[in-house]
């Protein structure tokens, strides 16, 4: 008896679109941050990402692992540098955070680039996260509170196509059709050609 795998992406795609959304709603100068943020940090979008990139990992899923993994840490490295300073380790130099930022931008660049075999939603959730990254970069090293409140908003956008991008592959799994349209790639029609006996 064969036992069907659910889809744990929608689940990442929620802890990963909700925790991003409430963190640059702060970046958009909204509310302080505070610890509800640090608390979806850590488990909604560290440790469920973690869980859901492991479970990509029994499907044979190179791109869902490397993705929910990484962002899942991602999450979870992010609260310990709000978290820690105030344990008595020094705090990173906002510069030093532009680095950081900059290298995780980096690594979503190319998840972009692998993300154009996918339908569209998915392209638009990578696409959004590498600009976030990168403007958020550009906020530490510069130091400009309007790229902060910029990327602010940008990254509001990119939670909430991850939240639809997660809806639809659950709703249009349960009735078995497309109700929220995602974009989905056509298999390529490979030419055939008859030869004649």
């Amino acid at each position: 008896m064969s036992t069907k795998l659910a889809n744990p992406a929608p689940l990442g795609l929620m802890g990963f679109g909700m925790t991003t959304i409430l963190l640059n709603i702060h970046n958009a100068g909204f509310f302080p941050i505070d610890s509800m943020i640090l608390a979806m940090g850590i488990f909604y979008g560290g440790l469920s990402q973690v869980i859901v990139g492991t479970m990509c990992f029994k499907r044979g899923d190179t791109f869902g692992t490397t993705a929910f993994t990484s962002y899942g840490l991602f999450w979870l490295t992010l609260v310990g540098l709000i978290v820690m300073p105030y344990m008595g380790l020094p705090a990173s130099p906002a510069s030093f955070m532009g680095w950081y930022l900059l290298l995780w931008g980096v690594f979503t660049g190319f998840m972009f680039i692998g993300s154009l075999c996918y339908p569209v939603a998915k392209q638009v959730v990578f696409g959004s996260l590498t600009i976030l990254f990168f403007l958020l970069a550009a906020r530490d090293f510069t130091g400009s509170e309007l790229i902060g409140t910029i990327a602010g908003f940008e990254g509001i956008f990119c939670g909430a196509s991850a939240i639809y991008f997660a809806m639809a592959q659950v709703i249009n799994n349960e009735y078995g059709r497309t109700v929220l349209p995602i974009g989905e790639k056509k298999a390529p029609q490979v030419a055939t050609q008859e030869i004649a006996a």
